[in-house]
């Protein structure tokens, strides 16, 4: 800053003598346009300091001291938690601060593995509530299905009253067991699935499925033989009604008949 002010001064004492050694009127241009310039580069230049100087006239701010640590409690409070804890109340050269950070270390140990056990505990739970919703739309499914067969059990009277009403009901219904099978199928675990009996299960369903389409073709265009509407319908009939036993008898007598046996027949089984 000295060095500046001399130099500004040595430029000042310059122009005075070129201005004392030559009146104005008989200044050149070219001296005219040196001094203006000297003028401006000094006047920069003073700008230039005082930019420079005041930032570092500025005060400094001061950095606030860091607060201390709020976890200030006494000796004997912190000697009382480490006992509930089954710790030392004090390890070999540990400080007062020192045991208290220690302590502190453990609390937040515990906060850690209450949050995470907590979020464990919490999805457990979400776990639990998807598997009893699920288990709760299965039985109503269930209970739904039962409803739908009991409500739906068909009239054998309606053999003799007005037969053409079985067709739709007996389409229907076997329609609707067909489905109910495939679900099922579908519903078992994969471990369940994989297996050979339960390739075999599912294999007997697709088949029994496709054996059945030429009897629905038939019902829709309601051209069975009276007969084979008796037996089919007794056999929906005690089907829906869970009578198995005699859902087998009517499919026996819908099969071979009642004809007689030859004689000599002492036993016969059915594949």
């Amino acid at each position: 800053m000295e060095a500046l002010k001399a130099e500004i001064a040595v430029k000042r004492k310059t122009v005075e003598s070129v201005s004392s050694s030559r009146p104005t009127k008989y200044m050149r241009r070219g001296d005219i346009e040196r001094l203006q310039e000297e003028e401006r580069t000094s006047r920069n230049a003073k700008e230039h300091t005082a930019k420079a100087i005041v930032p570092s006239q500025e005060p400094r701010v001061s950095e606030s001291p860091k607060p201390e640590s709020s976890f200030n409690i006494s000796n004997e409070e912190t000697i009382r938690r480490l006992r509930a804890k089954g710790q030392p109340i004090r390890l070999f050269g540990e400080s007062d601060k020192d045991r208290r950070l220690r302590l502190r270390a453990l609390e937040l140990l515990e906060e850690k593995d209450h949050e995470r056990q907590s979020g464990q505990n919490d999805f457990k739970k979400a776990l639990e509530d998807v598997e009893n919703v699920e288990r709760e739309l299965r039985n109503k499914n269930k209970e739904k299905r039962k409803g739908d067969a009991e409500v739906g059990v068909i009239d054998l009277d309606l053999i003799k009253t007005d037969p053409d009403k079985l067709y739709p009901l007996i389409y229907y219904a076997l329609k609707r067991t067909l489905k109910e099978w495939e679900e099922a199928m579908d519903e078992r675990p994969e471990h369940v699935k994989r297996s050979n009996q339960g390739k075999l299960a599912a294999a007997t369903q697709v088949q029994s499925a496709e054996y059945l389409k030429p009897l629905f073709k038939t019902l829709r265009s309601r051209s069975l033989p009276s007969d084979m509407l008796v037996r089919i319908a007794e056999i929906v009939h005690y089907m829906q009604k869970r009578q198995y036993q005699k859902a087998n008898d009517s499919y026996l007598r819908l099969s071979i008949g009642n004809a007689p046996w030859p004689i000599g027949v002492t036993m016969v089984g059915y594949a």
